[in-house]
């Protein structure tokens, strides 16, 4: 008996002629959800399985979102020993951050079930970007599924290129945009935003978001239609945690006016979090040991909801928040560069209770960054890390390397910074920063954009502009309408808040941003709203940091090694490198210098770094010599490296050896060359031919003696 196994399909068009198919019903079937998208070859796969009981004392919404990309999706073998795909890499995870945080949002209040959606890249033809179709593939899947959710959603990629929008454009057409954003919305709101573009205006940047959400209208039209072909309309039922109403009243009851008063008081972080602590513990003072063992989880979810909804309503009616800034003030600033002595480049900028510490460092080609994916092979000669350790604020945790937090904040300040960075003629080195948060009470990532600026300017990198970036937040009341929109937030004010906005930027325009709401989106007024408030808090901060550091450094420090590079023909590219590379590394260990050679349009590139200049120098004078084409009557220092009864090979340059014949090593006949010359002996000979067959060089000696005078007979 055969398996008729029969997929429900729904196809749209992107605008420009390419379509894409939304599939469910013939793969995963044991999944709660599952969905294809295709575009092109490019297909991805995602499923969703969301547990139907919850887990005893669960109190959040356990939510794993992974995408991963199938090496044989492009006909490609994993590298290293295992030869299978590993660990997710840093362009994955990134992914996997893009659909979560869109996602996440829309699942109902009360939630609690282990919930798992998987992605997975199956084919790609190296042209469509799969990261722009992961959160529509992972919305269909949950669209189709009976796992109660407020979507549809999607996301789509827009980039400009010549002045024109693209949704979703291919990897060719991105090389060419000068503003690449992946948007995420429902029908009615934006949700998620995250980019980098080359110093666009705000009003370039709403312009693209209300592009890419009129796109995405037409994407979450096609999940509808699609769950309405396949039949799945009704969602599963589940019973939200029971609340103790009573013991919720008795909480607010007591607490509400304690916790405003240290909310108004505008403390610092951690006295305002031991006094509000000092509060529950009063409240469970007045409980009997039974019942404080009883409801001890109570009593803390519903302590931190009276904060919650306490600080809100205080910010939003008194438009004073809890460290009694007003909603458009900046924390105090602390700016220093050359903070470490031997760094290339170091800042340490400091915001409030948020702090941190970068350093920049140069580096020659072999310190690039590889990126091997599925759809890239490449070199990256400028990059930024972002570590963020467990001490900055206050706590104790073990080291297991960067989490998904990490890597996104490190990613979003790499994007901003790497809008200024110049190209190889004006900055040959690789670029390494690194931001160390050495104090967190919110907008870290932030911190890391300033004075990863900073230390650039520090060490020398010729960028045109400092970059600054700010945190946005909000504050809304659906009921009454009433909003404030806050510069610069806290930790807290991000943890109580509604939306996480980070925009960077130079004087001229934005670099990069980051969107994330927490409630279902943001209307067009508020956005526009936010990007202003941003925009002058950008440019406050920005006169500090040109009052620290106006310019460049125009010398580079003392332990700054130096870089030169040559440009050499084509064909003398394997002279320099030798057989098996013996002429480039012994050339390196006579001169202790770094050298390495890569071809680039038809022309050898030569880069050397020393930090001794005279070493710097010897090496390039070697590199001249090899790649020199002698002429005939050049005369040129030599060395004798061997000896034969017919006369002598000497080295005139770099890796070229010619001969000395035994009757051109003087004017008086010679008997023996041992007689005349040695072994590594310098003498000077000049260049008399060169065998038109062999290429061999002919040279003389004797040609620079005077010549005897003749007696008359």
């Amino acid at each position: 008996m055969s398996l008729n196994l029969k997929a429900t399909t729904k196809t749209f068009d992107l605008g420009d002629g390419r379509e894409i198919t939304l599939e469910t019903g013939k793969l995963a079937r044991q999944a709660h959800g599952s969905a294809l998208v295709k575009l092109g070859d490019t297909v991805l796969m995602a499923t969703v399985v969301s547990s139907k009981e919850a887990k005893e004392g669960q109190d959040f919404f356990p939510l794993t979102v992974e995408y991963q990309e199938k090496y044989s999706s492009s006909g490609r073998i994993p590298g290293g020993f295992l030869k299978r795909e590993g660990r997710l890499g840093d362009h994955e995870i990134l992914t996997c951050r893009l659909v979560d945080r869109a996602i996440r949002p829309l699942f109902p209040d009360g939630y609690m079930f282990d919930t798992q959606i998987m992605i997975s890249l199956i084919s790609s033809d190296n042209e469509q970007i799969p990261d722009a179709l992961a959160c529509l593939a992972a919305s269909t899947a949950i669209s189709v599924s009976d796992i109660p959710f407020n979507g549809p959603i999607s996301e789509v990629r827009v980039a400009r290129v010549d002045g024109n929008f693209i949704c979703n454009p291919t990897f060719s057409q991105l090389e060419n945009a000068d503003l690449d954003i992946i948007v995420g919305a429902t029908a009615a709101d934006v949700c998620m935003v995250e980019g980098e573009m080359k110093e666009c205006s705000e009003e370039e940047l709403v312009a693209a978001i209300e592009f890419g959400h009129a796109a995405i209208k037409i994407q979450i039209k096609a999940q509808e239609e699609l769950a309405e072909l396949f039949g799945a309309t009704e969602k599963r039922s589940f019973v939200a945690p029971e609340v103790n109403e009573e013991l919720k009243a008795k909480v607010e009851a007591f607490a509400s006016e304690r916790v405003l008063k240290v909310a108004s008081s505008a403390l610092g972080k951690s006295e305002r979090k031991e006094q509000f602590k000092a509060i529950k513990n009063d409240f469970i003072a007045t409980l009997s040991e039974e019942e404080a063992d009883e409801h001890a989880k109570e009593i803390s979810e519903f302590f931190a909801s009276t904060e919650k909804k306490v600080i809100r309503n205080m910010i939003l009616d008194t438009r004073k928040r809890l460290d009694g800034r007003e909603l458009t003030q900046i924390r105090p600033l602390h700016l220093e560069v050359d903070f470490l002595p031997r760094a290339h480049g170091s800042a340490l900028f400091t915001r409030g209770e948020t702090q941190s510490l970068t350093t920049a460092t140069f580096g020659n080609k072999m310190d690039e960054k590889m990126i091997d994916t599925v759809n890239e092979k490449a070199f990256k000669d400028f990059y930024l890390h972002y570590n963020f350790p467990a001490f900055c604020t206050g706590e104790t945790k073990p080291n297991r390397g960067p989490s998904r937090r990490e890597v996104g904040h490190g990613n979003l300040a790499e994007r901003s910074l790497k809008q200024v960075i110049p190209g190889k003629e004006i900055n040959p080195y690789t670029v390494r920063v690194v931001s160390d948060i050495l104090e967190s009470n919110g907008s870290s990532s932030m911190a890391t954009v300033c004075a990863g600026s900073m230390a650039l300017m520090d060490a020398g990198v010729k960028i045109p502009n400092h970059v600054s970036g700010i945190a946005m937040g909000m504050i809304s009341d659906p009921e009454s309408g009433n909003t404030a929109i806050l510069t610069d937030i806290l930790g807290d004010e991000d943890h109580l808040g509604d939306m996480d906005f980070k925009v960077t930027g130079t004087r001229n325009g934005i670099c990069a941003c980051q969107m994330d709401m927490k409630i279902e989106g943001l209307s067009n007024d508020l956005l526009k709203k936010a990007l202003q408030q941003a925009k002058d808090a950008r440019l406050s901060l920005l006169d500090a940091m040109y009052g620290c550091i106006e310019a460049p450094r125009t010398e580079l420090k003392p332990y700054v090694p130096r870089m030169e590079v040559v440009k050499i023909a084509k064909e003398f590219i394997g002279a320099v490198i030798g057989p098996g590379g013996k002429v480039i590394q012994e050339m390196q260990a006579t001169t202790n210098t770094d050298i390495t050679v890569e071809e680039v349009e038809n022309e050898g590139i030569v880069t050397v770094m020393s930090s001794n200049k005279e070493d710097l120098d010897k090496a390039i004078g070697m590199i001249k010599g090899i790649v020199a084409v002698p002429e005939v009557g050049d005369v040129y220092d030599s060395v004798v490296k061997s000896i034969m009864p017919y006369g002598a090979f000497v080295e005139f340059l770099p890796g070229k050896q010619g001969l000395v014949h035994i009757s051109e090593l003087a004017w008086e006949r010679v008997e023996k060359v041992e007689d005349v010359l040695k072994q590594d002996q310098n003498i000077k000979v000049k260049l008399i031919g060169v065998d038109q067959r062999s290429g061999k060089f002919k040279l003389s000696h004797k040609v620079l003696l005077p010549k005897p005078v003749k007696e008359e007979s």
